[in-house]
């Protein structure tokens, strides 16, 4: 568990009110605590408050006399606030977290997960009282907007989904964390971007069970719903294979691990996607199959590139691609793409004549290696579609001309200009292709900070960032905002000791904080630098 994230989120629902007994029990399967109680691993989690038959405590009337007036305290920021005259709200010994009667069983695992954080009672199809905080759905409404409505001494939260919902109840949890009450009035709000999360790395670094799942309590409070795990390079692969276990590195993540992780996720809302890099940053499987690693002219090795002239290559990666497809339940699958090391050199026909032979034998005499590469990449593709599956691709593995082109229903996840074959972002976008923004100038936390990496700072994405900064520090034109569906804070660990799990957790608790503003509201934050810092160090 991380150190740093226990007692800041200790103290973000540190509440004056004393403890009431919960009206039903929580299940076994509710969600465990979120982040802001100390994250304890599954064995040791705490039970659930025992369930009392004795009466609630008389409801405490409202004041009339009218409170203080100011929309919630909330990272991300709200986009509406419609203030109202009256006394606003803070919890009483009575209060409640109440279901309404018709989605009793679709917000139950919201609704206990509130409770517990309040550390009040739950009642599932109640009917809400003063002092209440109520929870439903109300259909019709964009994707994960919701409501938040404070009168006659109740909050009402109504979303158009169950995320919705969720992302209503966070800020709840935060406001009374900064400020300990909840003005008069009406919130409405929804996200900006649909994607907004976090990529891990821990194919080069094992990162622990524990420590994922606390991540994922800390992006659900900000209301980020993707995360990323990059768990095969050619440093590691990091989840166990029950078709290929001779690939698996030493330290990895069990499958249990990885179902509780997603789990855990699914209950914040959180999409969990896979990534097998592939057909360059094999190097954990090549290392137990030598006979696929891909040799130049000369017969010498190509660290991490595996030879998709090879069969046996698709074989292998396909075998994997449809073993994870079942233990990662979400829509997406990441199929990386990227630095395919044959097309790094002045002529890859030239250095690597059997790849050279074999797009023509598939494309035609016009192919080259870059076509055959565009042609692995849709196989691959081909392999997860029936599965239901939409896939993704860094964006120097989506190459100009050729042949052969990439699916055009695959999302591009845009990071760099560097790299030989990256183009510009309005080329991928005049192509009418959809974009996720992991800008490398704002977006990449690389540990050691090697080939000029530095570590992001919350500071400049907050004050410089958007999604429409894709390459370098530039905006494209704000015509392609609708084909930029978000953005993703990435953490490599390129130099995996340079930093422990505790320092990972501190060097990012800013910039993710910032990334969930900037997703949520492309627009100019109302507070300064400053004052959100502030506001993140009273929210947790």
């Amino acid at each position: 568990m991380s150190q740093f994230r226990g007692p800041l989120a200790i103290a973000a629902v540190s509440l004056t009110v004393p403890l009431i007994a919960t009206v039903t029990q929580s299940s076994p399967s509710a969600p465990s605590a979120s982040s802001a109680t100390p994250a304890a691993s599954p064995k040791s989690a705490a039970p659930a408050a025992p369930a009392t038959s004795a009466a609630p405590s008389k409801p405490v009337k409202p004041s009339a006399k009218p409170g203080p007036t100011k929309a919630p305290s909330a990272i991300p920021a709200v986009q509406d606030y419609d203030a109202a005259s009256g006394p606003g709200w803070k919890p009483q010994r009575s209060t409640r977290v109440v279901v309404a009667p018709d989605n009793s069983r679709a917000l139950a695992d919201e609704g206990k997960l509130l409770a517990q954080e309040l550390k009040r009672g739950f009642s599932a199809a109640g009917s809400g009282r003063a002092g209440d905080i109520e929870l439903a759905l109300k259909p019709g409404g964009a994707p994960e907007s919701y409501t938040l409505t404070v009168r006659d001494g109740r909050v009402r939260v109504t979303g158009a989904d169950e995320a919705g919902v969720f992302y209503g109840t966070r800020t709840v949890k935060q406001a009374l964390a900064a400020d300990g009450r909840l003005s008069e009035g009406v919130v409405r709000d929804k996200p900006a971007k649909p994607q907004r999360g976090v990529m891990l790395d821990t194919a080069r670094k094992h990162f622990s069970a524990d420590w994922i799942e606390d991540t994922v309590r800390e992006m659900g409070d900000l209301k980020l719903n993707q995360l990323g795990l990059h768990f095969s390079d050619d440093q590691g692969f990091r989840i166990a294979s029950d078709s290929h276990p001779e690939v698996v590195s030493q330290q990895h993540l069990t499958k249990a691990e990885v179902r509780r992780i997603v789990k855990l996720a699914e209950s914040r809302h959180i999409t969990v996607i896979p990534e097998i890099d592939s057909p360059g940053h094999l190097g954990a499987v090549m290392d137990a199959h030598p006979e696929l690693q891909l040799r130049d002219a000369q017969g010498v090795p190509t660290r991490g590139a595996v030879d998709i002239a090879n069969p046996d290559s698709a074989r292998i990666v396909d075998d994997l691609l449809s073993e994870y497809a079942g233990l990662f339940p979400g829509r997406y699958v990441h199929l990386g793409g990227d630095e395919y090391q044959a097309l790094t050199k002045r002529n890859p026909e030239a250095s690597y004549p059997g790849l050279a032979r074999e797009a023509v034998r598939k494309y035609g005499p016009n192919a080259k290696i870059q076509d055959l590469a565009t042609g692995w990449l849709n196989d691959r593709a081909a392999t997860l579609r029936p599965r239901g599956k939409s896939l993704k691709a860094w964006n120097d593995g989506l190459h100009a001309g050729g042949v052969v082109k990439a699916d055009q229903d695959r999302e591009v996840e845009y990071w760099t200009g560097k790299e030989i074959g990256a183009r510009e972002p309005q080329e991928y976008l005049s192509e009418g292709r959809k974009l996720v923004n992991a800008n490398d100038e704002y977006l990449y936390y690389v540990l050691g900070e090697p080939n000029t990496f530095t570590y992001p700072t919350g500071r400049r994405i907050y004050e410089s960032w958007t999604p429409l900064v894709l390459r370098g520090t530039t905006p494209v034109p704000a015509r392609y905002a609708d084909q930029i569906l978000g953005g993703r804070l990435a953490i490599w660990c390129d130099l995996s000791n340079a930093q422990t799990q505790e320092q990972v957790a501190r060097g990012i608790h800013l910039p993710m904080r910032a990334l969930a503003q900037k997703t949520w509201d492309s627009g100019k934050p109302a507070l300064d630098w400053e004052g959100f810092k502030a506001l993140a160090g009273r929210t947790g």
